[in-house]
């Protein structure tokens, strides 16, 4: 019960923005993911009833198996992992590419174990002084070996081609988005921005999710604008908007070419439970009462788009340089695994456009941004972020930051403005261990908890 307490606490101080959306399905979210504190409490308490030398290793072990089922469970919330605590601290994030986000939350949750032992001398009190210092020795070798790591991929060059692509952050207020009389405000906003952007001669423009403020196979006006955009600055641009196909509603991206036409289509994937669909509205009509929002149907397929004419480059070289992407929309960045697949289709780079309007200005939309940097670093691809109010720039294959739309004053959120960058297309792309083979690390550690299971007889 303390430990469910604490998940309480916890995910109150971290998921408190989702008010701004709906109050009841705050509370019921955070009620059940403090469970997963819960169990934690529970396995461990139990577990240390029976001292065993390897309790350093079960407790980070633990910790990372139910974050991973929380991550899937019921379409899965992997939101605020341990691991994404250390998104800026690129030496250490660098195993990534191996284990995926989970390592380093097994690394984050292992350091704090251990400063824990120092300071209780549990292991001294139960007798197991020698075993203390092997595991101290074995902490201290395994934080060299991923900080040695990480220093060796942070200088590795990564020589190749130069895209020049371009991000736009509309700060299109969420109240706005929807109104019939905005229209023509959003249009013009995202036009002037994105003619701004095209003087910069980028290869692409990206804008955020649903950033079209009418729905495609609807609002025809809407869209021969946007057209007409993209013929006047000759640039393609990728439009994040809501399609309609018969009685059927997708969450889209566009890839429209500098001749004003739709070239190539992604329908998101995975939905957001009660954001864009409600689960089991069928059987529980209530639940649309709790969060009142309109459904979007599934996509089917995984695209993989291809940039047309690479303009900042002479046509010899554009024929040389990869130029794939796959689009995350929203909250897809989450998902290791929809990145792992899209990389594994061909994806040379990653683009994430997404709108965290909802939310205000709180922390959410920097809670999400972390996540874009792991999906970068596991995938050892550069990741493009557009998103409506923030955060929008450019994070290279290492996690670091290049660079962030921002005002005068270094503010990255709310506020309205584009940013071109060249990203670094290499020639040859090798796939990581964590995108050719995935969660090798959990099976590990599912077998490690297994064995612990069985020989403590909890």
């Amino acid at each position: 019960m303390l430990s469910y307490l604490t998940g309480i606490i916890f995910w109150s101080g971290t998921i408190y923005w989702l008010v701004h959306v709906t109050l009841p399905g705050t509370i019921l979210l955070i009620l059940y993911l403090a469970l997963y504190f819960g169990f934690f409490g529970s396995i461990i308490t139990k577990a240390f009833l029976k001292p065993v030398y390897y309790h350093p290793f079960l407790i980070p072990t633990v910790w990372v198996i139910l974050e991973y089922v929380r991550s899937y469970l019921f379409t899965g919330f992997p939101w605020a992992l341990l691991g994404y605590s250390q998104s800026e601290n690129l030496a250490l994030i660098q195993i990534a590419d191996i284990t995926g986000a989970w390592g380093v939350s097994f690394l984050v949750m292992i350091a704090n174990v251990a400063v824990k032992e120092i300071l209780t001398y549990r292991l001294k009190v139960f007798g197991y002084r020698r075993r203390a210092k092997q595991f101290f020795v074995v902490f201290l070798a395994g934080f060299v070996f991923v900080a040695g790591y990480g220093i060796f991929r942070l200088n590795q060059k990564r020589e190749g081609g130069k895209l020049r692509v371009s991000v736009i952050q509309g700060n299109i207020p969420q109240e706005l988005k929807w109104e019939p009389a905005a229209k023509s405000y959003i249009l013009d906003r995202y036009s002037q921005l994105t003619e701004e952007a095209a003087k910069s001669n980028p290869d692409l423009i990206v804008w955020p999710e649903a950033s079209s403020p009418g729905f495609l196979g609807e609002d025809d006006l809407v869209f021969a604008d946007i057209f007409s955009l993209a013929k006047k600055t000759k640039v393609p641009i990728l439009v994040g908007s809501v399609v309609r196909e018969g009685q059927k509603y997708f969450n889209s991206a566009l890839l429209i070419n500098g001749s004003g036409q739709i070239t190539q289509r992604y329908d998101k994937l995975h939905l957001v439970p009660f954001g864009e669909y409600i689960p089991l509205k069928k059987i529980l009509p209530f639940l649309q009462a709790v969060v009142p929002i309109g459904d979007i149907d599934k996509g089917r397929e995984y695209a993989i788009f291809k940039i047309p004419n690479l303009k900042s480059l002479p046509v010899r070289q554009a024929g040389q340089i990869p130029n794939k992407f796959s689009v995350l929309i929203c909250f897809e960045d989450l998902f290791p695994g929809l990145s792992r697949h899209f990389v594994r289709k061909g994806a040379d780079f990653l683009i994430n456009i997404t709108n965290d309007a909802w939310y205000k200005k709180t922390s959410a939309a920097a809670q999400h941004f972390q996540a874009s940097v792991f999906r970068a670093v596991e995938n050892r691809l550069t990741l493009v972020r557009s998103a409506n109010t923030g955060v929008s720039g450019f994070i290279a294959p290492t996690g670091k930051v290049i660079s962030l739309v921002r005002d005068e004053s270094g503010e990255n959120i709310f506020i309205s403005g584009y940013l071109t960058e060249e990203i670094s297309m290499p020639e040859r792309k090798t796939l990581t261990i964590y995108t050719r083979f995935g969660d090798v690390f959990i099976i590990l550690l599912l077998i490690f908890a297994i064995y612990s299971i069985f020989h403590l007889k909890l």
